[in-house]
């Protein structure tokens, strides 16, 4: 039997995008439940670059990262491909990936965490990053033909979102504005095992609640 272990914590959707996978893919795994505020030796020794979650330990080896770990799921059980099979189609779930985490996170967060004059101009610059999305899903039930590698990287849209939303007196992703994410985004999140996943409200409030007083109260200071 391989021995499968996620080292996780349930508010986090880079986690959450682990676990679908490898419930997708019908693949057992042991769930180890950090603690970020005090990290175990394990997840020091497993992930010592970047010491942070999620971890995926396979018959002893660690993958970083999580689009690194969904690829490494993909590659090493077959059924349930969540990666287009055509090379182009690959590319660019690859890309349009890559754009999710390093466009639309960080545009989201910045529109959540801005003050003063600067929020409205944060605002606008994440829903021109969510409107290359609401382009992209637009006649489609999901990204790929079903739940695939690109809906579990924009899955967050679908749940933390709203989060962020609320926390940050703003709002993005509303069905008037943007009709085609927004069914989508329900699509996502009613389906299993997606839905299996999710962790509880106010646990998902307490963690980015700290973050963005976090962030706050250092931009304060300068």
């Amino acid at each position: 039997m391989e021995k499968v272990k996620l080292i996780a914590t349930p508010q986090s959707f880079p986690c959450a995008r682990i676990e679908w996978a490898l419930r997708i893919k019908g693949v057992e795994y042991e769930y180890i439940q950090e603690d970020l505020l005090n990290k175990s030796p394990l997840l020091l020794q497993s992930n010592p670059v970047y010491k942070k979650v999620p971890v995926l330990l396979h018959d002893g080896k660690s993958i970083a990262e999580s689009l690194v770990i969904l690829e490494y799921i993909d590659e090493t059980w077959k059924d349930n491909p969540l990666l287009p099979l055509d090379p182009y189609e690959r590319a660019q779930a690859r890309f349009w990936a890559k754009f999710i985490d390093e466009k639309c996170v960080v545009g989201v967060w910045g529109a959540c965490v801005a003050q003063g004059e600067e929020k409205k101009k944060a605002v606008d610059a994440a829903l021109e990053l969510l409107a290359f999305l609401e382009k992209l899903i637009q006649g489609k039930k999901f990204f790929g033909e079903k739940i695939g590698y690109l809906d579990i990287v924009a899955g967050w849209l679908s749940y933390w979102l709203n989060v962020l939303e609320e926390l940050g007196e703003i709002e993005l992703l509303n069905a008037e504005r943007f009709p085609s994410l927004h069914e989508w985004s329900n699509n996502f999140i009613q389906t299993s095992p997606i839905k299996d996943c999710i962790p509880p409200r106010e646990m998902v409030v307490e963690y980015f609640s700290f973050g963005i007083n976090y962030v706050r109260s250092l931009a304060s200071k300068e």
